[in-house]
């Protein structure tokens, strides 16, 4: 038997995951990172009851977290600088990394831990070649998290597990159901934790009141004014509603001029780009594959992923889609796929020529 920290944000994919380590014989205990307070959809102190319940269903020891301060400066304010810098940030890539396999990790050891369990859908195994540990898709394609956690290193690979990578979510609520887990029914929510009502901007304007820019122009890629903006915090690459602007064709958000706040517009034809430009790259294996390499690419959460050569450099990879892709969009993550398996991923800097 061995001792398992268990990570519970208080819905049914965590809690189920608990059962699971507690079924197979070894000690598991709970513990809930409070991250963003009560006004999270994940994590807050009302998710800690719930996980609590479900501890106390299953025998576990329970514990709370607090790791307010820290996410707040980390993840939040991170997230706000991003925006007003004229990114598009994907906060669940740092959150998961640093404080799901970094800080309670590290917490784990103190209890005397050889693993941290969490309730996301991914799997890891060994590279029968090389004897790397392997980060590869869940077999529920629709809850698939690998996007997530392409920054997870070999030794953090060797010290978590999934126990849900194998099992699709309605066998996940059906379990529940059967062993009588408070959080069977439980919705789920789809939207970044600390931005419940999806109100990005808001959020902006809270974690940074002193670095708003104000109003600027909105322009054409020629830089013609074609109207006002309240802040480029309040834009998206590929964003369409929400412009003001009557035009005669469609128009979308292709870029966020920062430096001169300034949010630039065009036709669709506009936000397709062939090459992406990703920097900050963590290969899984510890070392980029050879360059012109295939692999499946996604751009963002939702993206089912475009077919790409990479080409890895020492600053940058180079992504060269078999053919131009829609909205890249500086601050999300690419992330790189051989089939199943994570080969790693990287921030989008931006479309390359």
């Amino acid at each position: 038997m061995k001792r398992v920290v268990v990570a519970m944000s208080g819905g049914v994919d965590s809690s189920v995951a608990a059962s699971l380590v507690v079924e197979r014989g070894d000690e598991a205990i709970g513990v809930t990172m409070n991250l963003a307070g009560s006004s999270s959809r994940c994590c807050s102190l009302e998710d800690a009851d719930d996980a609590r319940r479900v501890a106390d269903r299953l025998g576990m020891r329970f514990y709370v977290a607090n790791y307010r301060e820290r996410f707040q400066r980390e993840v939040i304010g991170e997230f706000a600088s991003a925006y007003l810098a004229g990114r598009t940030p994907i906060p669940c890539v740092a959150c998961n990394q640093r404080f799901k396999f970094e800080y309670l990790l590290e917490r784990a050891r103190v209890f005397g831990a050889e693993s941290v369990a969490s309730g996301h859908y991914a799997r890891v195994d060994r590279d029968p070649a090389t004897g790397l540990r392997r980060l590869r898709r869940a077999i529920d394609a629709h809850k698939d998290q690998t996007y997530f956690l392409f920054g997870l290193s070999q030794a953090q690979l060797e010290a978590v597990e999934f126990p849900l990578g194998e099992m699709t979510k309605g066998e996940v609520r059906e379990r529940a159901r059967k062993l009588g887990l408070a959080t069977a029914e439980k919705p789920e929510s789809q939207e970044i934790c600390f931005v419940p009502d999806g109100d990005y901007a808001r959020v902006v304007e809270r974690a940074r009141p002193d670095a708003l820019p104000g109003e600027g122009e909105i322009v054409d890629g020629e830089g013609r004014v074609l109207g006002r903006h309240p802040g480029i915090h309040h834009y998206t690459v590929g964003q369409r509603r929400g412009l003001g602007i009557a035009a005669a064709e469609r128009l979308y958000v292709t870029a966020l001029d920062a430096e001169h706040n300034r949010v630039v517009v065009g036709g669709e034809h506009a936000l397709e780009a062939p090459v992406a430009r990703v920097e900050q790259v963590h290969w899984i294996a510890g070392a980029p594959p050879a360059a012109g390499a295939r692999a499946q690419v996604r751009i963002r959460h939702q993206h089912a992923g475009a077919p790409a050569r990479l080409e890895p450099g020492a600053d940058a990879t180079l992504v060269r889609f078999d053919a131009p892709v829609r909205a890249v969009a500086p601050g999300q993550a690419a992330v790189f796929y051989d089939g199943d398996v994570v080969l790693g991923g990287g921030w989008i800097a931006g479309a390359a020529a």
